[in-house]
């Protein structure tokens, strides 16, 4: 079991590295290019279309492969969502997801890439987003 865990946890480290160098690569953690891309009505700079339609390109092909196994090289079995219900906390979820991209120009994974980018921006809003998951949290257990 050790050994797997080793594996597990050294794949999801090579796994981050290559995601941050992606982000980099393709210029998402380049808070101006995002505010860009989302900006529809002012000067709308479409280069990150092309880095989601490679993303969703991958990942229909992959899937296709991945899928075929009955279980996961490193798991005991797939974690695929069952739900296809849509209700308020998916809905609200969403919309704080967007809201929060919008103004800050970072989602989570590009954020903390950003990290690496020594500027106050990406820094203030992964402690903004800890901040948001430990409120949730509260939240969720008051519930």
């Amino acid at each position: 079991m050790m050994k797997q865990l080793e594996k597990q946890d050294l794949l999801a480290l090579i796994s981050g590295i290559v995601f941050g160098v992606g982000l980099g690569l393709s210029q998402m953690i380049d808070r101006q290019r995002v505010l860009g891309f989302l900006d529809l009505a002012g000067v709308w700079d479409p280069t990150l279309l092309f880095v989601l339609a490679g993303a969703v390109a991958f990942t229909v092909v992959a899937f296709r492969f991945v899928l075929r196994r009955k279980v996961p090289l490193l798991g005991d079995k797939f974690y695929v969502p069952s739900r296809s219900d849509i209700d308020i906390k998916l809905v609200l979820g969403a919309a704080m997801f967007g809201v929060g991209w919008g103004l800050s120009g970072y989602c989570p994974g590009p954020g903390i890439a950003a990290l690496a980018l020594g500027s106050w921006n990406p820094v203030l809003f992964v402690l903004a987003l800890v901040a948001g998951m430990f409120a949730f949290q509260r939240y969720e257990a008051g519930q």
